[in-house]
């Protein structure tokens, strides 16, 4: 069975192989894997992803609970408690706090809406839009879930089914599966907080009202990375905005994102979506907050692309669930402590609920404003709506244990809120007017730095002048790609601060952490610069806050995206902080030319050539880039097949040459090692297939990749790969840390056994307490070797003595026997002469035991 997932990408079932095996079934794979029409092919391993509701709330969390920051906060929850409900008062002093009666509607739940109908600054602001005649009318909002009951009545008249499809059962139904507790609810209380019908005397009401909405069923069942995909890239000219309220575990220890098709399915929509505009795809940000989880270490609410929001409770707190991360763009009203109100929408079996919660109901409702803004303005693109949120949000009913703080632009932002909560009429006005935001620039700077270990309980800093960034003036996101080791991951804390001042934390500890895996190219994704300049120095600081040696911190690099000229005409330029001193940077990949304009269609959205062809790096944790020396030169000739789109990337070199980040090398540079393309065994049988199209790659041949299946492997040569080594290898000959040939400067090479030829690099650093900790070995399995000898040796001695003791008396008792027996007149059959010797043997040994008691 086949699937379409782009245009050039096909997901395969073989319904002949077991779905879970112990052993591979290489077979089949194999045979799309060595077909030469196949460019690409990955086995699917399926992930774990959570819904971001709640099921129960503890009653000990009232707030939310403390999370290590930089900011000042105060010292106890009780007394954060006490304040917030002072400012709370004050924050409503003088403005109407019942439910705005002007706007009355006959939904029977509608006056529990609190944070519709609230009034005075204190909900979403959607009643002045929905007075103007602003209710969603026109756009489609599609929600990636566990389902959609499409019969429901207070969302049949507005479900689009064009905008629905099962992924889990391949059709075009979304309908849950019901079951005895509701586990798939999830879906359709989404969905009925965007356009729940309004005035027809049933439930509640929808941000969006009169909008389309639809529903993909895709986590009722195994979550792939083509399922995700799949759902993603739904319908992209039809559907404007893709709600999605789940994502990796949210324990405090788990760092994921999305796969490599995933992050297409994103840069596709961003990209083509909506004829050009960009698809909106709305995140909730988690729900982490009680297990010290931080949203960057998830990569959907920590991607460029996705509008990320968090939650606030009815008082306008931080509530206890909620993550803090620098990703985070916008707020919505959700749930907070036991007593505090939760949010109204459609549940199962045509019900309604008062009790839907956590950061899954904050990213619906925003999803349904940006419906209302999309409805003033149907030209805006995916950038024009972030832009949107962040000048209309509002700080001002939030509390301050949200760490508020000004950037370099004079914005109000926090780690915890964002940029405020969203203001519904505020970005219905300012979209009608609205100018289509310059193309996206990006700029991509790497700090020329020695690794450097973080010692426990103790910090580094490192810092990076920019003194010209080609393109971006004005900046949107930043990303700092860091390459990390740890013994405790968790440990660590890493903060940034930008020329004009604006300091973020990018990662908090994370006390549930205990992962050696460290980070790998993870892209540290903040807002928080919004309109400042790149240029000036950078700062970035680690912190080690365990107490274990971390590192070698041994990549860091700055990408900014933004644009070369104002977003809006009025804005005023940036401060721009002058680099001090030499410039300490370099160009990543100088080889790249600054990119064009595109078309004057598709000019605002515009995203560099490269990116398309390197978006399996972007959220994925990839190695790091090693660093190419003299004798590792690339051929310039040596490439056999070149990108369309990038004709300086080569896709695939000459035979006996080896690819390496689109260059073609005789021998693979220093940090990798010559491997293979293909993988050769799997242990799942779903496999997603790129299919090698004419335009990417010139390649004879009429069979389809759908026929590969049935074909018996050919004699395609597997091509030659560059792989990085281990972080801590300069050089090696194989991926593991025990493969290395040679270290870099700042560590040895060093062989911990001599059974067995392990190669490790450690740092000089902790070289003399191995050296302690080995010679501690071999003492203790010399004294060992001595101490079993000795014993061994006791042992035949106390044996050697008793032999010649008790063997002594044994012959005295014999001969007592038999004289015995020899003055006896009697003749004695054997048994009584046996019985006699066993008689004299029994009273020589007690008369023994007597005189040992004497003594």
């Amino acid at each position: 069975m086949m699937k379409v997932i782009f245009d050039d990408h096909f997901h395969f079932h073989h319904n002949s192989v077991a779905r879970r095996s112990l052993s591979p079934d290489p077979d089949h794979h194999g045979r799309l894997q060595t077909d030469s029409r196949v460019r690409w092919a990955r086995q699917q391993r399926v992930l774990s992803r959570k819904k971001r509701d709640l099921i129960t709330i503890p009653e000990s969390f009232s707030t939310a609970d403390p999370q290590t920051s930089d900011a000042p906060s105060p010292s106890s929850a009780s007394k954060r408690e006490t304040s917030s409900k002072r400012e709370f008062h004050t924050r409503v002093k003088g403005r109407p706090r019942s439910t705005d009666m002007r706007f009355v509607l006959n939904d029977p739940k509608w006056p529990h809406m609190w944070y519709l109908n609230r009034g005075g600054g204190l909900d979403m602001n959607v009643i002045p839009a929905w007075r103007e005649g602003v209710t969603g009318r026109g756009v489609v909002v599609t929600i990636l879930d566990d389902g959609l009951e499409t019969d429901h009545p207070d969302l049949v008249s507005n479900y689009d089914p064009m905008a629905s499809y099962d992924v889990n059962s391949h059709d075009s139904d979304p309908q849950p599966r019901y079951d005895m507790i509701d586990s798939n609810r999830h879906g359709t209380r989404c969905a009925g907080e965007v356009a729940a019908t309004a005035n027809n005397t049933l439930c509640a009401v929808g941000v969006a009202y009169d909008a389309s909405v639809g529903g993909v069923r895709m986590l009722d069942g195994d979550v792939t990375d083509a399922v995700e995909a799949r759902s993603l890239s739904l319908n992209p000219q039809h559907v404007d905005i893709y709600s999605a309220s789940w994502g990796p575990d949210d324990d405090g220890k788990t760092v994921d994102g999305p796969g490599e098709l995933a992050t297409r399915a994103f840069i596709e929509g961003v990209t083509k979506g909506r004829n050009g505009k960009g698809s909106i795809f709305v995140w909730a940000s988690g729900n982490g907050g009680r297990e010290h989880d931080n949203c960057n270490c998830d990569g959907y609410t920590n991607s460029i692309w996705t509008l990320s929001i968090s939650s606030a409770t009815e008082r306008g707190e931080v509530p206890w669930y909620s993550e803090m991360c620098s990703s985070t763009l916008a707020a919505t009203y959700s749930s907070g402590a036991v007593l505090e109100k939760q949010v109204v929408t459609t549940d199962l079996h045509h019900s309604c609920t008062t009790s839907h919660t956590g950061t899954s109901a904050s990213a619906p409702l925003a999803a349904g404003i940006c419906a209302l803004a999309l409805q003033a303005n149907k030209e805006l693109t995916w950038r024009d709506m972030q832009h949107i949120v962040v000048r209309t949000a509002r700080p001002e009913r939030l509390s301050t244990g949200g760490e508020w703080r000004v950037n370099g632009v004079g914005r109000n932002v926090s780690h915890s809120f964002g940029y405020g909560l969203l203001d519904a009429a505020g970005m219905v006005r300012m979209a009608r007017s609205w100018r289509t935001v310059p193309p996206q620039r990006r700029c991509e700077l790497a700090a020329s730095i020695p690794q450097r270990s973080v010692p426990p309980k103790s910090s580094i800093s490192i810092r990076l002048d920019v003194g010209a960034c080609p393109g971006v003036n004005y900046l949107e996101h930043v990303q700092a790609r860091v390459s990390l080791s740890a013994a405790r991951r968790g440990d660590l804390r890493i903060a940034l601060t930008s020329p004009a001042g604006t300091r973020v934390t990018l990662l908090t500890p994370r006390p549930h952490d205990t992962s050696r895996a460290g980070f790998n190219s993870w892209p540290f994704m903040s807002v928080h610069m919004w309109g400042e300049s790149p240029l000036g120095e950078w700062l970035l600081e680690v912190s080690n806050e365990g107490r274990y040696m971390a590192g070698p911190l041994s990549q860091w690099e700055l990408i900014f995206y933004g644009t070369e000229t104002p977003p809006q005409e009025n804005d005023a330029s940036p401060e721009i902080t002058q680099p001090s001193g030499v410039p300490d940077w370099s160009r990543a990949h100088d080889n790249v030319p600054v990119p064009q304009d595109p078309p004057e269609e598709i000019k605002h959205n515009s995203i560099d050539d490269d990116l398309a062809l390197v978006w399996h790096d972007s959220h994925a944790i990839r190695e790091e880039s090693p660093v190419f020396n003299s004798n590792s030169q690339a051929i310039g000739s040596g490439c056999a097949t070149h990108a369309v789109q990038a004709p300086h990337r080569c896709l695939e070199c000459a035979k006996g040459l080896h690819l390496y980040d689109g260059r073609c090398y005789l021998h693979c540079p220093d940090g990798t090692y010559a491997g293979e393309i293909l993988e050769r065994t799997s242990r799942r049988r779903n496999l997603t297939v790129l299919e090698t199209g004419p335009a990417v790659i010139k390649r004879q041949g009429d069979v389809t990749a759908s026929e590969a299946l049935d074909m018996e492997p050919n004699n395609y040569t597997t091509p030659l790969i560059c792989l990085p080594c281990h972080y801590t290898c300069a050089t090696c000959v194989g991926p593991h840390n025990s493969q290395c040939s040679s270290c870099l400067d700042d560590a040895q090479i060093y062989n911990l056994t001599d059974v067995e030829p392990k190669f490790y690099c450690y740092p000089n650093i902790v070289l003399p307490q191995i050296s302690d900790a080995n010679w501690h070995y071999r003492v203790n399995v010399i004294l060992s070797i001595i101490l079993f000898f000795s014993g061994l040796i006791v042992i035949y001695t106390v044996n050697t003595c008793w032999k010649k003791t008790f063997g002594n008396n044994y012959k005295d008792n014999i001969k007592v026997a038999y004289q015995e027996l020899a003055v006896d007149d009697k003749h004695h059959s054997a048994l009584e002469i046996e019985e006699e010797i066993k008689k004299a043997i029994i009273n020589a040994s007690e008369s023994e035991s007597e005189d040992d008691l004497r003594l």
